[in-house]
This record gives C-alpha cells, structure tokens and sequence, in this order.
C-alpha cells in the first residue's frame, strides 16, 4: 500500500497531476495568446465559456452541503467563493456577458444553451457530477485545484494581446483582470484544503487522479473550440505549437 505523502510531497505530486495538460497548450489558447483570434472567435468562446464557469456556483454548493460540519474553514471558503460569483460586487457571469457584447454577440446567444458546442456540455456534466457525487475533498481537488488554479495562467497571456491588438477596454476586460487575481487566491485555498483534508493514501490518490482529469477536461475543451470554430479560418500549419 502507497504511503501517506507529507504536504510538501503531495504539493509536488498534485501540480505535477496538472503539468503537460494546461488550456494553454490547446490551439485555441496558443492563437488566442498570439492574435490570431477574430472578435468572432472570442464571441464563440463567451457563449461558450458562459455555460462552464456560469454554473460555477451551483458546483460549490453541492460541495458545500456535503462537506464535513467540522471542516469549517473549508465551507467558508466555498461559501465566500460563491459569494464572490453571485453578489459579491459585479455578478461574474455579467462581465463575461459585457466581453461577449463586445466581441459581437449579444446576451440572448450567451445565455441560450443551444449555443455551447457538446464538449461545453460535457465539461459542465462532469463539474456537475464531481460537485454532487465525490467526496468533498475530492471535488475541491478536481473544480479548484484541477479547473480553477489554473485560470491566471492562462487569462496574464492573453489578456495583454486583448489591449495591445484588439483594442479591448478596461472594462470590457474586467472579467479576465478580475480572475487574475481571484482565482490565484481560490486556487492556492483550494490546494491547502486539498492538503489538510487528504489525510488517507487512499483519498490523496484520488485527489491526484481528479486533478489529473479536470486538467485533461478543460485542454479538450479548449481545444473542441479550436476544432469547432477556429479550424476552417486558421490551420494548425499557421500555429507555433510550441509556444
């Protein structure tokens, strides 16, 4: 039987669960963080991009209601992170919506489910059943760990292109700067719950494996965007693979 592995080894051994399978490496990212995106492209993304994170909140509170009472610094963790989402200032899913409109969409396609292609679909069917069917500790792993801490790497190298080339405002980008900062301190939360609450080999193995395949859901996702949108106007010839 594994060990039980010291916070430090398991640090290591749950950011190595992610390496190789950052959204940064998808087509879709690399064109993005470069400038070959349309206004079109990015509007797709939104309406996309609305019916993953758009739920996040509902995902939390799945989690929440099933987490230990005396896990209590945990439940005020998720409580504050839907609070932060839903009402905490500008609800998150209006400055997404304020990018959209801006990139040429309107509110109705964002928020209308038709429009998410079925990757979209199921990388939220999968959010949903990790929040509802494991273990609290795991699905912290799998959300925060796995999905959120990954956000401001991927939003600092795209959010600069989105000044310099497409002229984007302030407040037009204020969903991506917002996140930056945000979700560096939700995911950081989310490891030292992860690292506190994983006190059995057993569920630190399932804490690596869930962050493993949250990583591996959302570079497919982001590459079915590239796929589904971007492939018929840029080819993967014209992409730096490895940027």
């Amino acid at each position: 039987m594994a060990a039980l592995m010291n916070p430090e080894e398991f640090r290591a051994a749950l950011e190595n669960a992610i390496k190789g399978k950052s959204a940064n490496k998808s087509p879709f990212s690399i064109a993005w963080a470069s400038g070959r995106l349309s206004r079109e492209h990015l509007a797709r993304w939104a309406e996309n991009h609305y019916h993953y994170v758009g739920p996040f909140a509902d995902y939390l509170g799945y989690v929440y209601a099933r987490m230990p009472a005396e896990y209590q610094e945990a439940k005020d963790f998720l409580l504050a992170n839907m609070y932060e989402e839903e009402i905490g200032g500008d609800r998150h899913t209006d400055l997404l919506i304020r990018f959209a409109e801006a990139c040429g969409t309107t509110r109705e396609r964002v928020m209308d489910p038709d429009n998410m292609s079925p990757t979209t679909r199921g990388l939220q069917s999968w959010c949903y059943a990790v929040a509802m069917r494991e273990d609290p500790i795991v699905a912290v792993a799998g959300l925060v760990v796995g999905l959120e801490s990954q956000v401001p790497s991927i939003y600092r190298r795209q959010t600069p292109i989105m000044r310099e080339k497409y002229g984007f405002t302030d407040e037009e980008l204020e969903f991506f700067d917002l996140h930056i900062v945000s979700d560096e301190i939700h995911g950081e939360r989310g490891y030292q719950i992860v690292l506190e609450h994983a006190n059995t080999p057993e569920l630190q193995r399932r804490c690596l494996k869930i962050c493993e395949i949250g990583a591996e859901m959302r570079l497919l996702y982001t590459t079915a965007l590239y796929r589904d949108y971007v492939e018929k106007d840029l080819s993967l010839r014209d992409l730096d693979l490895a940027a």
